[in-house]
């Protein structure tokens, strides 16, 4: 009764919130629309297709999404510099506008140097993307006094991969051969994404001086394996899903709904993560979202009826984005204000290694069994993140109460060691 009192009072007090934030965060949001929902995701769709018109392996399939992962990473290396150096305004437009070229680049060539190259350059940008957004996130947060803005803000991959559902797994099925107007198609989608943002990104006030920030991981060093578990793990399912349905001869149409409702649960998680971000305690919010994780990973695993395929969908969808959301309100809440740009780039450096191997390990493994064990590779590492997270408990601050203190407040987090 506690917890419904305690989220039904923190939907009252966001419901209050101008209504100029939401909308800022909204549009800001189509940043990780572009960079994630549409750049990263919308690959596990198109994925059937470009396997079949240019006969790759699943190993090879993944390496392409290794590739994307290892531009993630070295943008992510990057980010804080660009941060410090050019502004968070300025560092997420250039990774919007990188983004958008990399797609159109995917277009342009079957060759597989090509691919991965292009595949490398949409990380970087999206790593840009993720990084300056999260940072320009958790000062509208900080200024709204409320974590609703970083929800927001990820949840928006949500719907660049309903956008790509609504249409890319038909073209996988019907004309596998066009897979190059898919992606001609979704870079049109991430230039529209890049005008609308373009304003949002700004910052009205001066940015506090970065000069000076510094990555503050290693009292977070437990939140930091979990996440790059987390990246391992997660990654698989988006990549290899559509592959494992179409193995077991799922209906096209089945796929195309099935991801059209993970991108919308996604969309609609803000509202009932937000206040729990917000009163629980960063290990409990981490530790049940990556629980919750697993649990989706291994659900076709146990039947590959509709309806389970279904829930499995919804489940992650309403989770996966969230985990980034959470990291990002435990650094906002556990660093300075000047330390929150290195230390996200930092955790997002963590994050995009465990993406880097992932897709490939668990491709190399489908090759040598079937396409069924990207899924347990999904579903074990996000229980492996689970019980690394579940280790690490906050401190009783003060003030006999756990966690993050109210957002707004330029208070630290009272952790232990990690």
């Amino acid at each position: 009764m506690n917890l419904i009192r305690t989220a039904a009072g923190a939907l009252r007090s966001l419901s209050r919130r101008p209504p100029r934030v939401y909308w800022t965060a909204a549009r800001l949001a189509l940043g990780t629309a572009s960079a994630l929902g549409i750049s990263r995701f919308a690959y596990g769709l198109l994925l059937p297709a470009m396997r079949t018109d240019l006969g790759w392996s699943l190993a090879q399939a993944g390496a392409l999404t290794t590739a994307n992962s290892v531009g993630y990473l070295l943008g992510a290396a990057v980010a804080g510099v660009a941060a410090r150096r050019w502004g968070s305004t300025a560092t997420f437009r250039l990774g919007m506008l990188i983004t958008a070229v990399a797609l159109a680049a995917t277009a342009v060539s079957s060759a597989y140097p090509a691919l991965l190259t292009a595949r490398l350059a949409a990380g970087a940008g999206g790593a840009l993307v993720f990084v300056a957004g999260g940072v320009i996130a958790s000062r509208s947060a900080a200024a709204a006094r409320s974590p609703a803005p970083i929800t927001i803000y990820f949840s928006g991959a949500g719907l660049g991969i309903a956008v790509s559902a609504a249409w890319l797994p038909s073209l996988a099925t019907h004309a596998p051969h066009d897979w190059r107007m898919a992606w001609t198609g979704l870079a049109v989608c991430a230039l529209l994404a890049t005008a609308v943002s373009w304003a949002a990104a700004r910052v009205d006030e001066p940015e506090p001086q970065l000069a000076t920030g510094r990555r503050a991981i290693r009292h977070l060093w437990r939140t930091a394996v979990a996440y790059l578990l987390f990246a391992g793990g997660y990654i698989a399912y988006v990549t290899f899903l559509s592959a494992a349905l179409f193995q077991e001869a799922v209906p096209t149409w089945q796929v195309s709904t099935l991801w059209a409702f993970l991108g919308s649960s996604a969309m609609v998680a803000p509202p009932l993560w937000s206040p729990l971000i917000g009163a629980w305690p960063p290990a409990r919010v981490l530790t049940t979202l990556l629980a919750l994780l697993a649990g989706a990973s291994a659900l076709p695993l146990v039947s590959s009826s509709y309806v389970v395929l279904a829930v499995s969908a919804v489940v992650y969808g309403g989770t996966f984005m969230t985990v980034p959301a959470a990291v990002t309100a435990t650094i906002r809440g556990a660093t300075r204000p000047e330390d929150w740009a290195p230390t996200l780039a930092a955790f997002t450096t963590v994050f995009a290694a465990g993406q880097t191997v992932g897709p490939w390990a668990a491709g190399t493994i489908a090759d040598h069994t079937s396409a069924d064990a990207t899924l347990v590779w999904a579903a074990a590492l996000c229980a492996a993140a689970t019980l690394v997270a579940a280790t690490r408990r906050p401190q009783v601050n003060s003030r006999g109460s756990a966690g993050v203190r109210p957002l707004g407040k330029r208070a630290r987090v009272d952790l232990d060691a990690g």
